[in-house]
């Protein structure tokens, strides 16, 4: 049993050898710089362990013994590019490379899982003194707020004596749910949407993991949203790819696998329906191994933590050697075509407030006719109020963001707009093939539409109006003159026809999804009710004046 526990020494000692003398290239260092690296050999100080003379040293305070020490990596720069890419190790030209990405709540576990995996890779045991990290949490920030804020990608170039047989490309991202809100949330999924959009980011994909807590027993309508934000950024074929890695997991079965069921997550499934799930446990990662040597039971009881963790790393790993790697081809395609959807829902959606305005403004004149009916009878004048929509300008110079607005239709188009130069305005997203807007009601040409201080909105005024007023408006409209019932029968048939251009505009919108459902893992499809009913949650929300009028 010595000589194979001094066989195994020998044998990590060499890999680690081989280990510091990549280290130069990759830091750029001087040729003898490996010699300083020798953490299964030399271990440094209790307080304070050194990886080399100029890496990144951590504090390590007592009851840990284990030295740790902060993987030194080369940050790669690439213009233009979306998130910030690190390099360990030499590219190896035949090597076949692994993809995941690490999807998860603020405090579920993903960076100590991050750092677990680095440490399986690099062949470390429970005995060993050493443990590394990939990545070093901030100090500055709450437990509450996502210890990352960009995207990184971390290549991992493969060393003879890893534990996989491949390199490995880890994308982390920002956490969610943290104690910002939902807007933050918005922004880490327009980042991950602008990553896989980058033309100099990844092309394919081996794994999506979402990480969750085993003992998470519900999802929050928060989490489910963040689900289902997330799984409409990819196309159908990454389904069988979507992975779930349960962090804080016990020998029993994990409750987050039935709140995944019952929230209806897609994802892969095992062989008995259950989602595809890894079961990892590093809460041992950086704790104390008295040197190796320990005896007490609660040596046993982190061994035993340890072991668990080992072989949930050695499952996943296992795994995803088998898993077909996915093109993200159709992903930018769902990216690009749900990017011109929500420019139009966000286009028309103004369109439809003002449509459910004027019906309101139409149903008050009507009732107001009703009122005052004799006076109508007796060909008297009378006096009505209503609220009615008037087009305003918001002014938005001085915040930077820029704007395309129809000179001719008086309305905004694309806000905010990516594109400054009215020159390039056929590149708007708002305009078709064809250089015509989708948004404004003309349908007019890129041409008449510019970059201006302002934008269109619809605000209600209230107005006193006369019923001499309304005769005349459609006797001039109709060139002759009416009697009391046919100014009403004009107006009930102006309710219609405004009531039909509402509910075709909706009609619309639920057409352009359609393609969503074709491409899209989670195409989010609305028909005419359900977007009626979130138009109603919205005025609820919002409760501005003559409100409980627009939703009846």
């Amino acid at each position: 049993i010595e000589n194979l526990k001094q066989l195994v020494l020998q044998y990590k000692l060499n890999f680690m050898d081989r280990l510091a003398s990549v280290l130069p290239a990759v830091r750029g260092g001087g040729k003898d710089e490996g010699v300083h690296f020798e953490p299964l050999s030399k271990p440094g100080p209790p307080e304070v362990h050194t990886v080399t003379h100029n890496s990144v040293t951590v504090q390590v305070s007592p009851p840990i013994s284990a030295t740790r020490y902060i993987i030194e990596y080369r940050e790669e720069e690439v213009q233009g590019s979306t998130c910030s890419k690190l390099s360990f190790g030499i590219p190896a030209m035949k090597m076949t490379n692994r993809t995941i990405m690490l999807l998860g709540a603020t405090g579920s576990g993903k960076t100590t899982l991050i750092n677990g995996m680095i440490n399986y890779i690099l062949g470390v045991e429970w005995e060993d003194e050493s443990r590394f990290k990939l990545i070093h949490e901030e100090t500055n920030r709450t437990q509450a707020e996502s210890q990352t804020s960009e995207i990184t990608a971390y290549q991992i170039h493969y060393i003879e004596g890893f534990r996989v047989p491949y390199s490995l490309t880890i994308v982390d991202t920002p956490g969610f749910g943290d104690t910002r809100g939902i807007g933050q949330d918005k922004i880490v999924t327009q980042k991950i949407r602008d990553f896989f959009s980058d033309k100099n980011g990844i092309i394919s994909l081996d794994a999506v993991c979402f990480v969750v807590q085993s003992a998470l027993a519900r999802l929050t309508h928060t989490q489910k949203y963040i689900f289902d934000s997330i799984l409409s950024i990819f196309g159908k074929d990454i389904a069988d790819n979507i992975v779930v890695l349960v962090t804080f997991a016990d020998g029993k079965s994990a409750p987050v696998l039935e709140a995944i069921r019952e929230a209806d997550i897609l994802c892969a499934k095992d062989k008995i329906y259950n989602p595809l799930h890894f079961k990892f446990n590093n809460s041992v990662l950086f704790a104390s191994n008295n040197g190796g040597k320990g005896v007490s039971d609660q040596d046993d009881f982190d061994r035993m933590f340890w072991r668990m963790g080992s072989v949930g790393m050695t499952t996943f790993f296992t795994h995803l050697s088998t898993m077909q790697t996915r093109s993200l081809q159709l992903t930018k395609e769902v990216l690009a075509v749900r990017h011109r959807l929500e420019v139009t829902v966000e286009g028309l959606q103004p369109k439809m407030k003002v449509g459910l305005m004027i019906l309101n403004e139409l149903e008050q004149t009507h009732e107001a006719l009703e009122r005052h009916k004799h006076c109508i009878e007796q060909n008297k004048n009378f006096e009505y109020e209503v609220e009615f929509t008037e087009a305003v300008k918001e002014d938005i110079s001085g915040t930077g963001i820029c704007i395309t607005n129809c000179q001719a239709c008086h309305t905004t188009c694309h806000y905010p707009c990516k594109i400054p130069n009215d020159n390039d305005k056929k590149g708007c997203w708002a305009m078709d093939n064809k250089g015509n807007c989708r948004i404004c009601p003309g349908k007019c040409v890129w041409s008449v539409h510019f970059t201006q201080k302002y934008r269109w909105e619809y605000k209600m005024r209230k107005e006193k109006r006369t019923y001499e007023d309304l005769k005349r408006q459609f006797e001039d409209a109709k060139g002759k003159e009416m009697c009391a019932e046919e100014v009403v029968k004009q107006l009930q048939k102006k309710y219609k026809d405004v009531q039909k251009e509402f509910l075709q505009l909706i009609e619309n919108l639920s057409r352009t999804l359609k393609r969503l459902k074709e491409i899209a893992l989670r195409p989010d499809p609305l028909r005419a009710p359900d977007y009626i009913d979130l138009m109603i949650q919205a005025e609820e929300h919002e409760a501005k004046p003559g409100y409980l009028d627009r939703i009846r």
